[in-house]
């Protein structure tokens, strides 16, 4: 239904090519800076810009001069005790993730946090251990120090336990991973995060989770399974575990079946009631602190054979050094373990950033979280992003700033100094049980599947490839195939991109696909064709040959199909077979014109027709002598919409310039469309016209184009009784 009073516009002006219009509207003169001129402004120094460094480097700067101590302060207290809580269950749990001994979690939940709190930029992420961040630290420690075989002969393992060798390779990796992420923010870096989408992030972390389940499976039914890594290392743990599923502890399977049921029951209401509770019920620290005490009254350890923490030691390690050639042997490692890990504190430190209404800085966060696991690493901790479960605790329990972190970091310290020993008891079943209710947010993800595929394939066989190559290749090698994934979607939609012809929609200055309208008028002999996307080496010929789909014929084919006839024509009037009357060409033979056998020179077929020697020029859209016939060209005029073309390549560039040539060679007049400026100085820099290739077939509308061939060829607009005409104004 049309609107009574709709509103209209009618604009009022000359006709513009881009000639014209330049000649018309000068165009302002903009130095542009050179390479060397960011390099100089890059390390200029003044009072302004170190101050500006110093607030960038220390955000703490920024916003503790800020901070309401009335307002806040009472806020980041509570939230600090709830996430500190929190942040001792999962650093437990996380710490078996990594293979490593539980007491390391909870270092990695206490020293990268102190650093974080003076150079990251969110106030609202609990940093700390990440169980993908622990299953990849926990891959590479089996791998070179197994559960079940001696470990690799690696310098600086002589004289240590085994538990020992696993710290110092999960330190090591954690450094050069630290090292990478603080290069990366010096060098400014912090784009790369933009390469994994949030497809390939939610593919790679539902992957992550099948992972983290499978590997938890083994402390639920109370097994012994060494830790594999490596491809198909998922399937050798599921074989492993279900050919001793007969030896599974009915008491480790009681305790984790009512674990998870509790938690994951008290964690629904949580969320549903989460407005009329004042804080979350820290249902894991009560589920932990009533199964300590259920398991230290009725000795499970010693009646049930269930696997327990064990003796905490109390107080922390002396620093170590890095074990140079465990960095050598783990590059591979820590190279996705450095993105994964920022990308995935990124992302969740945006949602955050963008709910309070604050700026974070991404190469302040790589900077941040490298020089927080290269400290941690130094005290034997493992490598430190966000879990998101832990940071909605310290977001939703009132948190203000990086105040609740640092608390909840004195939390973690007076476990590991006073309390450890309290844990000594509790089963290892309960924190497999309690990372996998934990997994639900990352398994749900797959719900995402079905309306991926409804909405982008692309995407959704981006989801699905990273996700299933992710599971059986491991999460390394997972990540470096889903990446590879990722780009060649990209190139796909590049490559083949979904060109149109469009029409004039009636009366208007709109052009829409011809196939999704009915109300079009569209002039006889005009083509319009556009290609959404950029036109570089790999698309360039896929717009050739979509483009001669839309014609109708090949123009270098009937480029020498014409060339033959001339040929043909002028070696039969030489001969006196034919001859020029004022009623066209007469042949004088009775033989049949055939083409010539001897072909002669073909390049010459591609060259502009040459009419030189005849009496006339050809009219190839009149019946030719005898049996000669040249494919028809129906169209007089093509217009190119470049709208969408965002750069062209030096192949594109070629290519173009051969298939311009073409057309204009067999008498198309070219019209090139809405052309980025750049392009079309790019095109001007590398000589792109010539005297057939010419700069004013570059129009600045596309209904500029149209009016001008209008005007050109009024035969066009001959059925007007038929259509209403294009509005020129």
């Amino acid at each position: 239904m049309k609107r009574p009073a709709a509103r209209q516009y009618v604009v009022s002006r000359p006709l513009y090519s881009e000639e014209a219009f330049a000649e018309e509207h000068e165009k302002l003169y903009r130095q542009r800076k050179t390479i060397l001129d960011h390099v100089k402004q890059y390390f200029t120094c003044d009072a302004k810009r170190a101050k500006n460094a110093a607030l960038s480097l220390l955000p703490i700067i920024g916003w503790m001069k800020v901070y309401q101590i009335k307002e806040w302060l009472l806020s980041d207290i509570v939230s600090g005790i709830s996430t500190g809580l929190v942040a001792v269950l999962q650093g437990l749990a996380y710490g078996l993730l990594a293979s490593l001994p539980v007491r390391y979690g909870l270092f990695s939940a206490f020293f990268p946090v102190i650093i974080y709190f003076f150079f990251g930029t969110s106030r609202h992420i609990s940093v700390g251990p990440f169980p993908v961040l622990s299953l990849m630290i926990g891959s590479a420690v089996t791998r070179l120090v197994p559960d079940d075989g001696p470990a690799m002969n690696i310098t600086g393992f002589e004289g240590l336990t085994m538990d020992e060798q696993r710290v110092l390779v999960a330190s090591s990796v954690t450094f050069l991973a630290g090292i990478i992420q603080l290069a990366m923010g010096v060098l400014q870096m912090g784009f790369v995060v933009m390469y994994l989408s949030d497809t390939l992030v939610s593919g790679f972390t539902t992957a992550a989770a099948i992972h983290i389940l499978v590997s938890q499976l083994k402390f639920v039914f109370g097994l012994e399974v060494p830790g594999i890594s490596g491809p198909l290392s998922i399937i050798y743990t599921l074989e492993i575990i279900f050919n001793k599923i007969s030896s599974t502890n009915v008491c480790d399977v009681v305790i984790s079946l009512v674990i998870m049921v509790v938690v994951f029951i008290v964690k629904e209401l949580n969320d549903r009631y989460k407005s009329k509770l004042p804080v979350p019920i820290p249902i894991e620290v009560i589920m932990t602190v009533i199964a300590c005490g259920v398991s230290y009254g009725f000795d499970f350890r010693t009646r049930y054979g269930i696997g327990t923490v064990g003796d905490i030691p109390e107080g922390y390690e002396t620093p170590i050094a890095p074990n140079l050639h465990i960095i050598q042997l783990t590059a591979g490692d820590a190279v996705p373990l450095a993105i994964v890990g920022f990308a995935v504190a990124f992302s969740v430190a945006k949602v955050y950033s963008v709910k309070h209404d604050y700026a974070i800085d991404g190469n302040q966060e790589l900077i941040a979280f490298g020089v927080s696991n290269i400290f941690g690493a130094s005290f034997r901790s493992f490598a430190a992003s966000t879990a998101l479960s832990r940071s909605a605790v310290q977001e939703s329990t009132g948190g203000k700033t990086q105040v609740a972190g640092l608390l909840s970091a004195i939390i973690v310290m007076i476990v590991t100094l006073s309390v450890g020993f309290l844990l000594d008891p509790l089963p290892l079943s309960v924190l497999g049980a309690v990372v996998i209710v934990n997994l639900k947010g990352m398994l749900m993800q797959f719900r995402e599947v079905p309306y991926l595929w409804r909405r982008d394939k692309h995407d959704c066989m981006v989801w699905l490839g990273t996700c299933i190559l992710a599971i059986f290749l491991g999460l390394d090698l997972g990540l470096a195939a889903g990446l590879g994934v990722e780009l060649i979607s990209v190139v796909l939609r590049t490559q083949f991109p979904r060109c149109s012809v469009l029409v004039n929609i009636k009366g208007t200055d709109i052009y829409k696909d011809r196939k999704d309208y009915t109300d079009i008028y569209e002039p006889a002999g005009v083509k319009i064709f556009r290609i959404p996307s950029p036109l570089f080496f790999a698309n360039i010929e896929f717009f050739r040959t979509k483009l001669v789909e839309a014609l109708g014929f090949n123009p270098l084919r009937v480029l020498r199909k014409r060339n033959k006839a001339v040929r043909v024509i002028r070696k039969l009037l030489k001969k006196g077979e034919l001859q020029w009357t004022s009623t066209g060409f007469l042949n004088t033979s009775c033989k049949p014109i055939k083409d010539s056998e001897d072909e002669g020179n073909m390049e010459e077929l591609d060259l502009p027709t040459d009419f030189k020697d005849l009496p006339v020029r050809i009219d190839w859209d009149a019946e030719l002598p005898g049996n000669l016939s040249v494919p028809p060209v129906e169209i007089h005029s093509l217009i190119l919409d470049f709208a969408a073309v965002s750069f062209l390549d030096i192949s594109a560039l070629t290519g173009l310039k051969t298939l311009l040539r073409e057309l204009v060679r067999v008498e198309v007049e070219v019209y090139i469309v809405a052309c980025d400026p750049y392009i079309l100085e790019k095109l001007h820099d590398c000589s792109f016209f010539d005297d057939e290739v010419q700069p004013s077939m570059f129009f600045l509308t596309l209904h500029d184009a149209m009016l001008h061939i209008l005007e050109k060829h009024p035969e066009s607009t001959e059925k007007k009784s038929d259509h209403d005409m294009v509005r020129s104004g």
